[in-house]
């Protein structure tokens, strides 16, 4: 039986023991890890010349891992500490666990939606009368501004780190049997690098309705989707699929 040959488009970890590994042994898989984005910090001046004042802000909205990483980051370089009393309000639990790398959860006021920030409208309103900041990407606007909107709510959008394509012309797309996805930038990049890239009997897996959304506007079929209720990591959503194909 010919081994399926997987494309995981994020750095492969340094532990060898890792879900991902686990998972090669058990349904015998051909797994490569080839990043198609890059995330770049951007300098101080840059962040600067938005006139944005992070101190201004009681509330800051974090959509991702490189939301949490690059707000601390840039508050770093400003010398900027983030007072105790300061809200945060995350799409997922697991972006919600993964800000104790910088906080501790002890007397926070942390929010976190199922695998959404709609999914945090009722406290969204409690909140109303804070000033929200929201921590994005270069030309990755964040898509609860227009709910916020509606609410009356105050908030600031600023770039905290840029996204760019990496150069894949030496990555041959079409030997893999299953692609998966884990940003709407990774969409981004498969199109900037094959522009004639068709799906065909390929196998689609996407991590984040942002990511989804992305693949289903350029035409593809999501075959597998994380995370959901009882796949929460993409190495879970690969493993239920593969138990039921096989």
């Amino acid at each position: 039986m010919k081994r399926m040959k997987v494309l995981i488009t994020q750095p492969e970890p340094e532990d060898k023991n890792s879900s991902y590994h686990n998972l090669a042994e058990k349904y015998n898989l051909d797994i490569s890890f080839v990043p198609f984005i890059s995330i770049n910090a951007i300098e101080k001046v840059e962040f600067r010349n938005q006139k944005v004042k992070i101190l201004d802000h009681t509330a800051v909205i974090l959509s991702s891992r490189n939301a949490v990483d690059h707000f601390f980051h840039i508050s770093s370089l400003l010398n900027i500490t983030i007072p105790g009393e300061m809200k945060y309000f995350c799409s997922s639990e697991h972006i919600a666990n993964y800000l104790q790398k910088y906080i501790s959860p002890k007397r926070r006021k942390i929010f976190h939606g199922k695998k959404h920030l709609f999914d945090l409208s009722d406290k969204f309103k409690i909140h109303k009368n804070e000033r929200f900041l929201i921590v994005s990407s270069q030309n990755s606007k964040c898509d609860i501004t227009d709910y916020l909107k509606s609410l009356g709510i105050e908030y600031t959008e600023a770039t905290f780190f840029n996204v760019s394509s990496r150069d894949l012309s030496d990555l041959s797309i079409n030997d893999f049997d299953l692609l998966a996805f884990f940003s709407h930038g990774d969409l981004k990049a498969l199109y900037d690098n094959f522009p004639d890239f068709q799906q065909k009997d390929k196998l689609i897996a996407c991590y984040g309705q942002k990511t989804i959304a992305a693949a289903q506007t350029a035409g593809l079929t999501v075959n597998i989707e994380a995370p959901v209720l009882e796949t929460l990591s993409m190495t879970d959503a690969l493993d239920l699929y593969l138990k039921h194909r096989s």
